[in-house]
């Protein structure tokens, strides 16, 4: 929900509450369907293996029934409680995800781009439900999560590398290690990059670029190590911290935003009465 947080205008608990409500419940139902695609697969992972439809505490339908009754709440709830174009990208990423990530993992290793799109369209959702439209901001957080998945993901999957080949997914880690510790790094320079039009887009002020700098060159310096050295213990290192540089970018992105309506509308009141 930082996206809403962010965004250029009055932050309204009611429409934030029901942004999330159906945002989560989508979740819920794009990993219902992962799962009931993917049982014969994670039952060969030992980080999977213990899923309710691989253990047989659920039942295939179980998930399906839930799967429709999530999506649909979810969709109803984003595009009457919240605004239409929510609701659209919610249902796009839905798509995405159970009918062109899911089934990609099997066939090429474009699925990590392509599910690097899909963790980049809720920050969109988030936005477009505050605002009501996407500004050059709302794509500016977008091209920020898109970016920093490869780094968190590539990390997290080269100690999964024996689980991914025996069930016959097809991930950079597997297939192109090479490629998996350049793109990692590539895209924490990235993150640098793209953490620079910020202020330039008028979206934070340059207090954001000064203080998210030594997170970001901090993350490529760990990007690095696992590009010269790629090992469980340099992946994990750079997996550890994406978990942390996350959150503290939205924190920055956050405290540092141009435009503060509450305060605006506040001021506005106050000088109304007097």
């Amino acid at each position: 929900m930082a996206g809403y947080a962010v965004a250029p205008a009055p932050f309204e608990w009611s429409t934030f509450t029901l942004c999330a409500l159906g945002t989560g419940l989508l979740s819920g139902a794009a990993n219902s369907v992962n799962q009931f695609h993917e049982v014969p697969f994670d039952s060969q992972m030992s980080r999977t293996k213990n899923r309710v439809l691989v253990c047989g505490r659920l039942t295939p339908l179980h998930s399906m029934l839930f799967a429709a009754g999530t999506s649909i709440t979810g969709l109803g709830i984003l595009y009457y409680g919240v605004n239409g174009l929510t609701a659209s990208l919610g249902l796009a990423n839905l798509i995405l995800y159970t009918s062109i990530y899911t089934p990609m993992k099997r066939i090429s290793i474009l699925n990590t781009w392509v599910g690097s799109i899909v963790g980049a369209i809720p920050p969109l959702m988030g936005w477009s439900a505050c605002a009501g439209t996407l500004g050059p901001g709302a794509w500016l957080m977008a091209a920020l999560l898109y970016s920093w998945q490869f780094p968190h993901f590539n990390a997290l999957s080269w100690n999964l590398r024996p689980d991914y080949s025996r069930a016959g997914y097809r991930m950079m880690a597997v297939t192109e290690p090479m490629l998996c510790k350049k793109v990692a790094l590539r895209h924490t320079v990235a993150l640098q990059a793209i953490s620079m039009l910020a202020p330039v887009l008028d979206t934070t002020n340059w207090w954001f670029l000064l203080e998210v700098t030594p997170l970001n060159v901090y993350f490529i310096y760990l990007a690095y190590k696992f590009y010269e050295d790629a090992s469980s213990s340099t992946s994990r290192k750079l997996f550890r911290f994406s978990l942390l540089h996350l959150p503290l970018m939205m924190i920055l992105f956050l405290v540092n935003k141009k435009k503060w309506f509450v305060f605006e509308k506040t001021d506005n009141s106050e000088e109304q009465s007097l």
